[in-house]
């Protein structure tokens, strides 16, 4: 009989240590539980769901060297982040371009350091996520044609001193970040920067031998659907995981993700439908990852509303990027990386500017909701991001080009597949 009061006021003395041990600013363990789940969502979406919604874009006989140079932009991104990116993106400076090579290696950073309310290792291994996934996104304008041996190289450079930079200004404390520019999870830093990067890599190293010529078919659109599913999962990790807490505007994140996917994956598909009579399920695929790039700076700032008109722009946006834009200018983006995460970041970004709602985060409030200015900083943001990544990845390049000897693989490799000849495997037996 005496047990369960006794049980009861445990409890209670338990619940209040929590929210004290909370509010002095120290480890909640609802927050870090949620943001290493995050974490692992986030991860997921490079090596599995990105390595297979490309994978499955690209042509059979380079199916295999998609993968790879996607598993292998992680694994350098990884440890270039732990050894010197962290520090350059979040390492304290005076400086409002760049951070500083205090926590070079991690130095100073332990399993007692805390970053608000959850562990700073935690914190570093999720900002991690996102710098492998920017530079893998870019893979998607030149696959079929690059060496691995550049690939490489311009990882490690790209990753150092393209993403670290945008990465401080938008997260950091830099100038953006000082300016009141809203990106709640990416759009300037992983979206914009990366996309745009591809449409440079990919206009440098010229088009597909035969683009434009024969028929590039998807190796297996089934792998696409595969990978996008994977994508959408590990989004909310993305999104939502990006309030680094437990709390209302998380799940406000996690509901306008999924809506503005559904919306997007459905405008692509009727558009399509309409234009070229067919309703094809790499569109649906391609409008669900257009909507889900879209709503991503938005995502801790906008209302259920805001993120259905987002979605469904997105949507129509990706479609024309890729069946008309494209065609129209004529460059070769090999799986669209500048036509869906370039040409929808850059919606996103403004379409925070106009639908964030004070209503979910105080203090963030764009055009519709009286701040006409916070659009206008929206504007200067991207145009900003645009320049910077655009000049800074043609140095890359060319840093790039004087180590490894040259960016594009022989004619000879390229024609008979980068499987074969690269990695010596074959993705499917083919009679």
């Amino acid at each position: 009989m005496m047990l369960k009061p006794i049980l009861i006021a445990l409890g209670a003395l338990l619940l209040n240590a929590t929210q004290v041990f909370a509010a002095d600013g120290t480890i909640n363990t609802g927050d870090t539980a949620w943001v290493i789940m995050s974490t692992a969502l986030v991860m997921m979406m490079t090596p599995a769901g990105l390595a297979l919604f490309y994978g499955g874009m690209s042509r059979y006989k380079n199916l295999l060297n998609t993968m790879a140079m996607t598993l292998v932009a992680y694994c350098l991104t990884s440890l270039v982040w732990v050894g010197w990116g962290y520090s350059l993106s979040f390492g304290e400076s005076s400086s409002l371009f760049i951070g500083s090579l205090n926590h070079l290696l991690l130095s100073g950073i332990d399993i007692h350091s805390v970053s608000g309310t959850i562990p700073t290792l935690i914190f570093v291994l999720f900002q991690m996520t996102f710098a492998c996934i920017s530079v893998a996104i870019i893979l998607g304008s030149v696959v079929d044609r690059m060496k691995f041996t550049s690939w490489i190289v311009f990882t490690i450079l790209w990753v150092t001193f393209v993403y670290t930079p945008v990465c401080n200004w938008v997260w950091g404390g830099g100038w953006m970040h000082k300016m009141g520019a809203l990106d709640f999870a990416g759009g300037n830093v992983v979206h914009i920067n990366a996309g745009v990067s591809g449409l440079v890599l990919a206009l440098v190293l010229g088009k597909r031998h035969g683009y434009g010529k024969e028929a590039m078919i998807p190796s297996s659109v089934t792998f696409t659907a595969l990978g996008a599913g994977l994508l959408w999962f590990g989004w909310f990790g993305f999104n939502a995981g990006s309030q680094l807490a437990a709390d209302g505007v998380a799940a406000s994140a996690f509901m306008v993700t999924n809506t503005a996917a559904a919306i997007g994956g459905l405008a692509w598909l009727f558009v399509e439908w309409k234009l070229s009579k067919k309703p094809t399920v790499l569109g649906l695929a391609s409008g669900a990852i257009a909507g889900l790039v879209a709503i991503t700076p938005a995502a801790g700032f906008v209302t259920l509303a805001g993120a259905l008109v987002i979605g469904a722009l997105s949507g129509v946006i990706g479609y024309l990027g890729v069946a008309v834009l494209k065609h129209k200018l004529g460059y070769d983006d090999s799986l669209d990386a500048f036509g869906i995460h370039g040409l929808c970041g850059i919606w996103g970004a403004v379409a925070t500017g106009l639908f964030a709602s004070p209503t979910v985060t105080e203090g963030a409030a764009g055009f519709f909701y009286g701040n006409p200015k916070q659009l206008w900083i929206q504007i200067l943001s991207i145009v900003a991001t645009i320049a910077f990544s655009a000049i800074a990845t043609l140095v890359v390049i060319f840093v790039t080009k004087i180590i490894t000897g040259g960016l594009r693989v022989d004619r000879e490799d390229e024609l008979a597949g980068l499987d074969n000849s690269l990695h010596g495997e074959r993705a499917f037996e083919i009679e």
